[in-house]
């Protein structure tokens, strides 16, 4: 099974990280995140990514270019491109990654489309460049497999951004909630998606709008409950988040 990684967007509410190259591309523990997602379901058996791309395409492209000089030693006879020497070796020999540039304006949607001929008649993962999860792959699939249908979404209830009171009718304070989980569920992407699903997209569409919501209405989406870690990063404060858990040497979605 290949994944689908949405690597393209804008990254706007990261300014100060993303105005010289892609918000996937911003680091993790000296790693872009979009390597550690791709890590996590690396080590569950996916190792065909495709990595759909936009603004600042050409520094994903020269990442992947380049990348076992940008993560080994080696020696090189300046003028002889093709003679360097790579020292050492790394995890990451069997990955297959295609790198599509799918626009710098291009909604999900239409990226997603613009890639049908690289999985075409395959059951694919789809998620995000930018959202860490220790997600259960296996689980996902099972789940999937068992309802027949077009697609599945993982869902997980969120903790609210704020403590909450319980308050009596006369308003005296009963008790207090330190952030407690809200009722309602939220998508945190990781779709499995039949091949049917483009049958839902066309080039001018966002996913999360029409197409699952179409889906919906077909009665072809079921979520899949996450009970693990998940965190975008979508601001600063949440990539310093990241980055100190990396450090504390707990981060969550590490499995290797």
């Amino acid at each position: 099974m290949k994944a689908v990684l949405l690597a393209g967007g804008l990254g706007t509410r990261m300014r100060e990280e993303t105005e010289f190259r892609p918000k996937p591309m911003v680091e993790i523990g000296g790693r872009p995140v979009l390597w550690h997602i791709m890590k996590v379901l690396s080590q569950q058996g996916i190792k065909d990514f495709v990595i759909c791309t936009g603004y600042k395409s050409e520094i994903i492209k020269n990442y992947f270019t380049n990348y076992g000089a940008v993560n080994q030693d080696f020696t090189v006879t300046l003028g002889d491109q093709a003679g360097i020497t790579y020292h050492g070796a790394h995890d990451e020999f069997d990955w297959t990654v295609t790198v599509a540039d799918t626009g710098p304006n291009t909604l999900t949607g239409g990226r997603i489309k613009q890639i049908e001929k690289y999985v075409k008649g395959e059951r694919f993962l789809c998620t995000y460049g930018d959202g860490l999860a220790d997600i259960d792959l296996k689980s996902l699939t099972e789940y999937h497999e068992s309802h027949g249908k077009i697609a599945t979404m993982t869902s997980i209830q969120p903790l609210s951004r704020f403590g909450v009171l319980d308050l009596e009718p006369d308003g005296s304070v009963k008790q207090f909630k330190e952030k407690p989980q809200v009722e309602g569920w939220i998508n945190i992407g990781y779709f499995l998606f039949e091949p049917g699903v483009f049958d839902y997209l066309d080039d001018d569409t966002m996913l999360e709008d029409k197409p699952l919501k179409t889906l919906a209405a077909d009665g072809e989406i079921a979520a899949h409950p996450h009970a693990g870690f998940w965190q975008p990063m979508d601001t600063y404060r949440e990539s310093k988040m990241l980055n100190d858990l990396w450090d504390s040497g707990d981060a969550p979605w590490k499995t290797w």
